[in-house]
């Protein structure tokens, strides 16, 4: 037995390889054919059948909000990592285009998540309470190395970026041009 735990139980590793699959699986559907695809869709891709899909996750809010939860756990985490392998303003900058491949795979959930269903509405929380200590960790140390203006709110700059990485111009690399040039506004210091 290994993998996370659902109510207390250790989930089998088959069973925790079957969840991995599915949620992947959903996360790539989702982000092309919305949250309204059909479950067989994820099922086929995921290689498992509609039973083991409902037996995993008995609603279709039960896959979403797994979803989305895995991709922020995924996002936050990566600020550690990255801290530690890249000078600060560098991991901030790889951060936040990790970020932007989140808001990504948010597009694809965006009709769920703000359809006023209640099984949804922990989300917006959940997202705060790890995002927000996760860049507000790398302002920080991007501060604290003088690469960065000290004024940055993470309240303030994940809104901002999700803002650049909505669709525009059907150009994918413009989302990150856009980044990058926030980050550049970040290193600038108004003079006293």
């Amino acid at each position: 037995m290994s993998g996370d735990t659902t109510g207390g139980r250790r989930v089998r590793a088959d069973a925790q390889r079957s969840q991995d699959a599915l949620r992947a699986a959903a996360k790539e559907v989702f982000a092309t054919s919305g949250v309204h695809a059909p479950v067989r869709e994820i099922a086929e891709r995921a290689g498992v059948g509609l039973g083991t899909v409902y037996r995993h996750f008995p609603q279709r809010s039960d896959l979403i909000t797994a979803v989305f939860r895995h991709e922020v756990d995924d996002c936050a985490a990566s600020a550690q990592e990255l801290a530690a392998t890249h000078p600060p303003v560098e991991a901030l900058a790889l951060w936040l285009d990790r970020y932007v491949e989140f808001i990504a795979t948010k597009l694809g959930l965006a009709a769920a998540l703000h359809s006023g269903d209640p099984a949804f509405e922990s989300l917006p929380g959940y997202f705060d309470k790890h995002l927000r200590p996760a860049l507000g960790a790398l302002l920080d140390a991007a501060v604290a190395a003088g690469e960065i203006r000290d004024d940055i709110d993470p309240g303030d700059l994940l809104p901002a970026v999700a803002n650049l990485s909505l669709p525009a111009e059907g150009d994918p690399a413009h989302t990150r041009r856009m980044v990058a040039l926030l980050i550049d506004g970040l290193r600038y210091r108004p003079r006293d």
